[in-house]
């Protein structure tokens, strides 16, 4: 028997029992001759001690060990001397007198330190991520994702919703981003795809009957990587759900996610307990973001008709060709002249010129554009905005678009700077009626969000003029900044999905090429329906306070979307290459 209990498990009731404990050697400390070793296990800490007048071979065999050694020691358990328990250890009010040790496995030095308090640098730790998994905070994150997983498939169940597996090896399909493709051996010449979204074959499962699907599903996308953006794969709370409208919907994503934070993170709490509302439009309109983080105020006011006529050449002429001038106060925060300057570096690398401010003090408000403001600007700024002294507004001023991004960027750097937002807090937002298409460049149309989507007021609504004012029955689910939901009631009138890709000039027989499946599927009865997927990584992230996403990952992928532990993506052999019917050149 290698262990009778664990690291993490002797208390004060366990004093006088001899046990045998098999661990890591997590720490050595020499105090007069005798020896003191913290043993780690994934449960937790015990203090192991090696008095050699209590066991001389014993204390031979620890005067051997060196760090990350595997080892088997037995001996008895006694109560810590006073005045050296330690309360944050459950371990803490005992101590093991060691009669017996075995090395199991010896180890070289590890390339860094094994503690949460390693200053190891990303690639070092995802290299040797088998020596990083034993610290614990990278552990907490792992077993933190079994309970999540356990919850959501516990708590979809118990709702009546049926998990199923789609497939992982299918068809290409231009879903916004770009596929990873699988070369097929049967079929030369042919490939298979990775899925970006189980999006089709969820649909399908509607049509086939099952009307409350889920999965946790894996997702892959070859996109670039990014704090909140992990390279290559990810998985997603994934949902559809048949003779359902938006609201119904929104029940289930909201029940959902109040139980999940509950159940698993009951230190955490929604903001006001409420789940906010905005349309697109509005979220952009206050906050410069379609994922906008509530969790403080700073909001955006629109001044564009109150400077039409401004003696500041930058207002009245951003108004005069078509843009807005907006602001927003910052309350309470005396910024220093470096702090400015620093904020607007963050304006100017969003795009922006410059950035206007004016300070309110004891003394009136300051700033090198007052002089160009008439009293009757002044008096709008003071009744939309309220400013005191200890105050600060901020303005935007040009092409509406420009505005909103530079002015969200400047609030989310503000947030950051000076600690606006409570970390304890969850603030949830759905952000509702995105645009089905946006125009690119060169003037043609493309989808902006799903292309499966319904329109508000169906296929009638394809007979705008301006296809860039139809909008969607799309909606996002925010939380502190970050997009954690997305979905839509589906486009189940197969003319008018037909008709959505017409716009953006992929005629019918395009579509039964691309999505032969479902073009084929909704001509034999299909409800109306419609679903979610949760970025289930994503909001790990924000529920464990990671700024990163790849380490709430077993095995990341590195920022340059590598797995440097395994060597992947790797070279592949001429032979291997030839089998399949590909040869790699030198130049792309």
């Amino acid at each position: 028997m290698h262990r009778t209990h664990t690291c993490g498990e002797l208390t004060a009731a366990h004093i006088g029992q001899e046990v045998t404990l098999s661990g890591w050697v997590a720490n050595r400390r020499d105090h007069g001759g005798i020896i003191f070793i913290d043993l780690r296990d994934r449960y937790g800490i015990t203090q192991m001690v090696f008095d050699p007048q209590d066991n001389e071979s014993a204390w031979k065999v620890a005067d051997t060990f060196r760090s990350e050694y595997v080892v088997k020691l037995t001996g008895k358990v006694r109560h810590r001397p006073d005045g050296q328990t330690n309360p944050a250890l459950v371990t803490g009010e005992i101590e093991i007198i060691t009669l017996n040790a075995e090395i199991l496995a010896e180890s070289k030095t590890p390339p860094f330190e094994i503690s949460d308090h390693t200053t190891a640098n990303e690639e070092i730790r995802f290299k040797h991520r088998y020596l990083d998994i034993r610290r614990t905070k990278v552990l907490e994150n792992i077993k933190f994702r079994a309970i999540m997983n356990h919850f959501t498939r516990n708590w979809f169940t118990t709702q009546g919703f049926t998990e199923v597996q789609t497939p992982i090896f299918t068809v290409s399909s231009p879903e916004g981003a770009r596929d990873f493709l699988i070369p097929s051996r049967l079929h030369n010449g042919k490939f298979y795809a990775l899925p970006q979204a189980p999006q089709q074959y969820k649909q399908l499962l509607m049509v086939g009957g099952i009307d409350k699907y889920f999965q946790i599903a894996p997702c892959f996308r070859d996109e670039d990587p990014r704090a909140d953006r992990h390279s290559c794969e990810f998985y997603q709370i994934d949902c559809e759900m048949s003779f359902v409208e938006q609201e119904d919907i929104f029940q289930v994503a909201e029940s959902f996610v109040k139980d999940l934070i509950a159940g698993v993170s009951p230190e955490k709490h929604i903001r006001e307990n409420k789940i906010y509302r905005f349309t697109h439009k509005e979220a952009k309109n206050l906050y410069g973001s379609d994922k906008p983080d509530v969790r403080f105020d700073l909001h955006f006011e629109d001044f564009t008709e109150d400077f039409r006529n401004s003696g500041f050449s930058v207002f009245q002429g951003a108004v005069a060709t078509g843009g807005v001038v907006k602001a927003m106060k910052l309350e309470n925060v005396a910024m220093s002249r470096s702090e400015i300057d620093a904020i607007t570096t963050v304006a100017q690398a969003n795009g922006a010129k410059g950035l206007a401010y004016i300070i309110y003090e004891a003394e009136g408000p300051r700033s090198p554009i007052l002089k160009f403001f008439s009293e009757a600007e002044m008096k709008a700024l003071e009744e939309k905005l309220q400013p005191k002294a200890g105050d600060m507004i901020f303005f935007g001023a040009g092409e509406y678009a420009l505005v909103t991004k530079v002015l969200g960027a400047v609030r989310v750097a503000l947030r950051d700077k000076y600690n606006l937002a409570d970390k304890s807090e969850l603030a949830f937002a759905w952000v509702t009626d995105f645009p089905m298409f946006e125009r690119k460049d060169d003037g043609t149309l493309d989808f902006e969000h799903n292309p499966f989507s319904m329109p508000h007021g169906g296929a009638t609504a394809f007979d705008n003029p301006e296809p860039t004012e139809i909008h969607g029955m799309q909606y996002d689910l925010a939380c502190n900044g970050y997009e954690v939901l997305s979905g839509s009631i589906r486009n189940h009138d197969l003319k008018a999905l037909v008709k959505a890709f017409e716009m953006v000039g992929k005629g019918e027989e395009e579509v039964k090429d691309k999505f032969g499946a479902m073009y084929n599927a909704f001509q034999f009865g299909v409800p109306p329906h419609g679903g979610f997927a949760f970025g289930f990584d994503r909001l790990l992230m924000i529920l464990k306070d990671e700024d990163n996403i790849r380490e709430v990952y077993a095995f990341p992928k590195s920022g340059k979307a590598e797995d440097v532990m395994m060597n992947a993506p790797s070279v592949i052999d001429d032979a291997d290459l030839k089998v399949l019917g590909i040869e790699v050149r030198d130049e792309v």
